[in-house]
């Protein structure tokens, strides 16, 4: 007997994330894949080819998707103004926050707008330099796009897609890495380095917990730890074996 029905339920509004076949980095493969993405610049540079600009471009957006926890769309429609400071890390400059303005919307309803405070310095100095010294190389000055292309326009989601897709072939990582993957990492890295889980929440834009849970996928090695530190309270002031 069916006890629950859409008459005496809440409508869940929001989409479901959580792509089975999608999962995060590790953090060695994501090294390996900035790394790789950082070397194509440095090849165009050297052969003096026409695409170093957009490499550096997409070296940095794939920073700036990890460095945020952002979805793919969302980055593909930040602007230069989208970067504000945060009196809280005065450090960060003009890059301790992240305004989103396209975040997930819920059903029939606009685009969900959040603020994500930077929290990892390599990626404000990734996007930092992106803006003061590569951006400007591109002859878009009055375009306010972050990202734009060779032709002077927004870059698009499957352009994105597309240059994951080359990266991680190249480097034979497995297909069940995606863009999203990197949003994925981002929450899993967070919560392995301890931090809050609200604010994690906060962050990538989740109402309820359970949808950030589902982009957990802690390694082994946390697990154990995190066990250990849970057991440890049982087990202290206990006589040795033997005793």
């Amino acid at each position: 007997m069916a006890i629950c029905h859409e008459w005496n339920t809440i409508a869940h509004l929001n989409d479901y994330e959580g792509d089975p076949e999608a999962r995060p980095f590790t953090r060695e493969e994501l090294q390996r894949f900035l790394d790789y993405a950082d070397e194509q610049v440095a090849r165009a540079v050297r052969a003096r080819r026409k695409g170093a600009l957009a490499a550096y471009r997409d070296a940095t957006l794939f920073k700036v998707i990890y460095g945020w926890g952002l979805r793919r769309g969302e980055a593909a429609r930040l602007d230069l103004a989208d970067f504000g400071r945060n009196p809280q890390a005065p450090a960060f400059g003009r890059y301790g926050t992240l305004n989103v303005r396209y975040g997930k919307a819920k059903r029939g309803q606009p685009p969900r707008r959040r603020n994500v405070l930077s929290v990892m310095d390599w990626a404000v100095e990734a996007v930092a330099d992106y803006v003061d010294n590569v951006r400007p190389r591109s002859g878009c000055a009055d375009h306010p796009a972050l990202w734009v292309t060779e032709r002077g326009g927004r870059i698009k989601p499957s352009e994105i897609n597309a240059r994951f897709v080359a990266y991680r072939q190249a480097l034979n990582l497995p297909e069940s890495l995606v863009p999203h993957s990197l949003r994925h990492s981002y929450v899993t890295h967070l919560t392995e380095d301890g931090v809050d889980r609200r604010f994690i929440q906060q962050q990538v834009g989740h109402e309820c917990d359970t949808s950030t849970a589902v982009y957990t996928h802690v390694s082994d090695d946390f697990m154990n730890a995190a066990l250990a530190r849970a057991l440890a309270p049982a087990f202290n002031g206990l006589p040795a074996a033997g005793e």
